[in-house]
């Protein structure tokens, strides 16, 4: 077997099973900002893609959409960094196909999600799914959740990202919502908008990512002030080594129901 072949293959498996979604029932969350009495928010249904999105998915991608490409892209929709840990446009070199993509903008995330009939995550579709521990939708009940998730926090981002899907799903199907990589969501941070501004309708650029679940409205939650202060910093043409993404979509309604 050439390495053309084995390349291929392993693009081919990055691409099979890694897009699959599942359904996340609807619920309610407290937004990490609000304070305890504040009252809850409501999430539909949605659905949501099981991984993050993959460099072999990504590269599958850029080869159809070549203005997606790192030497084509426009300078207004992502940083000089865009997809630099490639070898070039149409190459990822040593980097696993099957690994989350990063060093990708939120305009690039944005348009691979359309591009599949999906969208980005909204910011409270994102913490809903997340908040689920292995057992349960609430993992924040059990002893230990927030530790847990605090400790990812603490450790540097390694230089060469493990593959998705080495660790065990939540309770809802989906993997690697926490440990990997910070993922981009649709929308901004609504805590930065007061709504009251003229100005409001001009932050549009100021999308942020998702990168946990459990409510900041702890005082002892310091990751949950680690996300807040991880998305503040954000623009949507910054393209970051440790930041990915994953797609959503709407619950799709049966014929007859």
């Amino acid at each position: 077997m050439n390495m053309l072949t084995l390349t291929l293959i392993t693009v081919s498996l990055a691409l099979s099973g890694a897009s699959e979604t599942v359904l996340i029932q609807g619920g309610e969350y407290r937004p990490l900002y609000m304070s305890k009495d504040s009252p809850m928010q409501i999430v539909d249904s949605f659905e949501l893609d099981k991984y993050p999105v993959t460099n072999g998915q990504f590269l599958s991608f850029v080869n159809e959409h070549t203005a997606w490409q790192r030497s084509n892209i426009a300078s207004v929709f992502a940083e000089e960094d865009y997809l630099k840990h490639w070898d070039n446009d149409t190459s990822l070199g040593k980097i696993s196909a099957n690994s989350p993509v990063t060093n990708v903008s939120w305009f690039a995330a944005d348009a691979y999600c359309q591009a599949q009939g999906k969208r980005l995550p909204k910011v409270s579709e994102w913490e809903l799914a997340a908040l689920a521990s292995e057992t349960q939708p609430n993992g924040s009940l059990e002893n230990g959740y927030k530790q847990k998730i605090l400790t990812w926090y603490s450790r540097p981002s390694p230089a060469v990202l493990p593959d998705i899907g080495l660790e065990s799903s939540n309770y809802w199907g989906v993997h690697d919502m926490h440990g990997l990589v910070w993922e981009w969501t649709e929308d901004f941070n609504s805590t930065l908008v007061t709504g009251e501004s003229r100005e409001d309708s001009t932050i549009d650029t100021k999308l942020f990512c998702a990168g946990g679940a459990s409510g900041a409205v702890d005082p002892g939650d310091y990751a949950a002030f680690m996300r807040y202060g991880f998305r503040s910093s954000l623009e949507a043409k910054f393209t970051l080594s440790n930041l990915g993404f994953r797609c959503a979509s709407d619950v799709k309604i049966q014929s007859g129901e």
